[in-house]
C-alpha cells in the first residue's frame, strides 16, 4: 500500500486508509529493515532516549527518590514519538531515495523547532508531566505521606499491603488511559507533520480517527510498542537503543500505509 510522495509544502486533502494485521506485521518488517540498513543512526537516536532514561534515574536516586523511578520510567515511554523525528526522517529519506546523511537528518530535526512539531512536543511533555503528579497524588491518597525511602521498600509495599495494590490497580487504570490518549493522538501527528505543512490539530485529529477506523490493528500495534519499550527498560534503558528506533521506523510506515495525501 506504498503511496506516491508528495512536496511537503503543498497542503494536503488527507484521506485514511483501512488497515489489516499483514500491514501492521509489513510496519515493524519494514522498520527492522530500516534499522538494519541505517544501524548508526537508529543506535545513536536510541543512545540519547536510553541516556535520558539513565540520567533520570540517577538524579532521583541522588535526590532520595529512588520510589519514583518505577512511575519515571513506566511514563517515559510516552516522549517517545517525538524523539523518533530523526527516524521518521531517515525512513522518508530512504523510501524516496534521497540522501541519508549526518547533516541533513540532523538539519531536518532542528528544523522542526520552527514547525507544528514544537506545538506536539508541548502536548507530549504535557502529558508526561500529568502522569508524574497523578503518580504522586494516588499516593498521597492510598499510601499516606510517608514515602518509602528506598526502591525495594516502595516495591514491598505496593506488592504486599491492601492500599498497595489499590495504588497500583487506580495507577495502572489512570496510566493505561493517558497512555492510550497520548498514542491515539500522536502515532499519526507525528509523521505527517513531519511529511507535510498541516497545523497540529489536524494532525491530532487524523491520528484519532485513523486509530478509531482502524482500532483492531491500531491497538495491536501500540500493545506491541508498549510491551517492546517495558522490556527494553528492564536491563537499565539499554534495550531501547534498539527498540526505539525499530519501533520510530515501524511507525513511519505505519503511517504511510494508514494515510493517502493527495
Amino acid at each position: 500500500m506504498e503511496q506516491q510522495a508528495l512536496d511537503r509544502g503543498s497542503l494536503p486533502k488527507l484521506q485514511i486508509n483501512r488497515l489489516r494485521m499483514d500491514d501492521i506485521r509489513a510496519a515493524f518488517s519494514d522498520g527492522w529493515s530500516d534499522f538494519r540498513t541505517y544501524p548508526a543512526y537508529g543506535l545513536f537516536f536510541g543512545a540519547i532516549y536510553a541516556a535520558g532514561g539513565i540520567f533520570i534515574a540517577v538524579m532521583l536516586t541522588y535526590y532520595h527518590l529512588p520510589w519514583m523511578i518505577i512511575p519515571v520510567a513506566i511514563g517515559f515511554p510516552l516522549i517517545g514519538p517525538f524523539i523518533a523525528v530523526g527516524l521518521y526522517e531517515i525512513s522518508r529519506r530512504h523510501r524516496l531515495g534521497e540522501p541519508v546523511s549526518w547533516k541533513a537528518i540532523l538539519a531536518e530535526v532542528f528544523r522542526q523547532r520552527e514547525r507544528q512539531l514544537s506545538w506536539m512536543a508541548f502536548v507530549v511533555l504535557f502529558i508526561f508531566w500529568i502522569w508524574i503528579y497523578q503518580v504522586r497524588l494516588l499516593m498521597a491518597l492510598f499510601l499516606g505521606f510517608r514515602v518509602p525511602a528506598t526502591l525495594d521498600a516502595f516495591v514491598n509495599v505496593v506488592l504486599t499491603t491492601p492500599e498497595g495494590l489499590l495504588f497500583l490497580a487506580v495507577g495502572t487504570v489512570v496510566g493505561a488511559v493517558l497512555a492510550t490518549i497520548l498514542f491515539t493522538a500522536t502515532v499519526i501527528s507525528m509523521p505527517l507533520l513531519l511529511d507535510h505543512d498541516v497545523d497540529f490539530v489536524t494532525a491530532m485529529l487524523t491520528s484519532m480517527r485513523t486509530v478509531i477506523e482502524n482500532a483492531a490493528p491500531m491497538l495491536v500495534f501500540g500493545l506491541v510498542i508498549a510491551a517492546l519499550a517495558i522490556l527494553a527498560m528492564v536491563p537499565l534503558f539499554l534495550g531501547l537503543l534498539v527498540v526505539l528506533p525499530v519501533a520510530g521506523h515501524a511507525t513511519w510506515h505505519l503511517y504511510r500505509r494508514a494515510i493517502t495525501a493527495t
